[in-house]
């Protein structure tokens, strides 16, 4: 399969847990969209506000899962905006401390482009020398969006078998 995320774009990791929701989550959703929200992480909200643009590809990461792999890819189909589950006080995401007039949590938006059967799993990349830097391997880096460098989403799609136009 050959996808049409533009090479010039920029690439990213998004950790999800597949309880809450998976990459299959996401393909069966309407027009398999959804809005990326709920992130509660000042650095990782940053990204989303700022360096999340459209067109951006996304590898969707399982996490809290055996075995932890990258589910599939995505592409960012709206920039980041105010998250309205920041103020839903019925919203399991809810922060009092957020105003809609100056918002703390974004979110953006997301389309499944390619499941990728099977996964590509964590301890796979740790084999691949073009990944011995990607952020989601080093000990510690636990945040939930995460930047991934071109030669790191060339190298996860050549494991997955797939073509990048």
């Amino acid at each position: 399969m050959v996808l049409k995320i533009p090479r010039a774009g920029r690439y990213w990791l998004f950790k999800t847990e597949p309880t809450s929701f998976s990459f299959d989550d996401l393909w069966r959703a309407p027009k398999r969209r959804t809005q990326w929200d709920g992130v509660r992480n000042y650095q990782a909200r940053n990204l989303l506000r700022d360096e999340v643009k459209i067109g951006d590809g996304v590898l969707i990461y399982h996490s809290n899962h055996k075995p932890l792999s990258i589910a599939g890819i995505a592409r960012v189909v709206r920039e980041g905006y105010p998250d309205p589950t920041a103020f839903d006080p019925g919203d399991h995401h809810f922060d009092p401390d957020s105003d809609p007039d100056d918002p703390t949590w974004f979110m953006v938006d997301i389309e499944a482009v390619q499941p990728f059967d099977p996964p590509v799993q964590r301890d796979g990349l740790r084999k691949v020398p073009a990944c011995s830097g990607m952020m989601l391997l080093q000990r510690g880096a636990r945040l939930s969006v995460q930047p991934v460098a071109p030669q790191e989403w060339a190298a996860v799609l050549r494991l997955a078998g797939v073509a990048q136009r």
